[in-house]
């Protein structure tokens, strides 16, 4: 595990995005794994941009993290919907390129099966964006989801519904309380992972995810595992890491981040 810290959130998602776009220049084919939630939503506007200006994201495949159980793709709080609305349409990706779970499916674990499949299909994902729930999760890898577990249904805490409540007009009795999302272990599964942190509100889980023990009570944790697996955050979520010194000197010598020194 790799931790770049920049002095904020707009230079943070910048350098995400940088490296989205490196990797899809490098391999127009890549598969991306995305995520949604506020976080990203500046990431993605600006590979819109990118787009705008010449990158080519119409061979990439993508598949997201979750979705929600019970509500259609049509619905404005979906994340079909955010997608397609972020970054999907206006980047011209072909709806048979981007894959969501269906959370309207009949069988809700053939669906979880089917989308585990569609990965495996695609060759696996190269590239897996992911954020950081205000308690340790990614995808909606709840506290104590198994560090080995694939695509399934999880019951959302009230941490969560509360955190995802803004797309359905701020109420958190309005998200669905239940959605169906990739297990961590199908997120170690990507080549590389990237996660992306801003904001004081998450300096402490952060910290517990890299420099804590590994525990299912904490899913992001697990990224410890990973071979290849990079932390961005802005200055304000880093802020209670111990380890500052040594990741600010990394990120400053390491040849692979030399076109990104603008950046700190």
């Amino acid at each position: 595990m790799e931790v770049i810290i920049l002095p904020d959130p707009e230079r943070a998602a910048q350098l995400v995005a940088r490296v989205v776009a490196r990797e899809l220049r490098a391999c127009p084919e890549l598969v991306l794994g995305l995520a949604t939630g506020r976080t990203m939503e500046r990431v993605y506007a600006l590979l819109v941009e990118m787009a705008g200006k010449g990158l080519d994201l119409s061979r990439c495949r993508t598949f997201n993290l979750d979705e929600y159980i019970g509500i259609p793709a049509s619905h404005p709080g979906s994340y079909r919907s955010t997608m397609d609305r972020l970054l999907f349409r206006p980047v011209g990706l072909s709806p048979d390129h981007s894959h969501l779970p269906d959370g309207m499916a009949a069988d809700l674990g053939a669906e979880c099966r089917r989308y585990e499949a569609a990965i495996a299909a695609a060759g696996g994902i190269g590239l897996q964006l992911l954020g950081l729930g205000q308690d340790g999760h990614i995808g909606f890898n709840e506290p104590l989801s198994a560090l080995r577990s694939r695509t399934r249904e999880k019951a959302l805490t009230p941490a969560t519904l509360a955190q995802n409540a803004a797309l359905f007009a701020g109420d958190p009795a309005g998200v669905p309380r239940r959605a169906i999302t990739m297990g961590v272990g199908t997120i170690l599964d990507a080549r590389r992972c990237l996660l992306l942190v801003t904001g004081a509100a998450k300096a402490a889980i952060l910290a517990r995810a890299v420099e804590g023990p590994i525990t299912a009570m904490v899913s992001a944790s697990a990224l410890q595992l990973h071979e290849n697996c990079q932390v961005v955050a802005d200055a304000a979520a880093a802020s209670l890491l111990q380890g500052v010194d040594y990741y600010r000197w990394v990120f400053g010598h390491e040849p692979e981040w030399a076109e990104f020194q603008d950046l700190g």
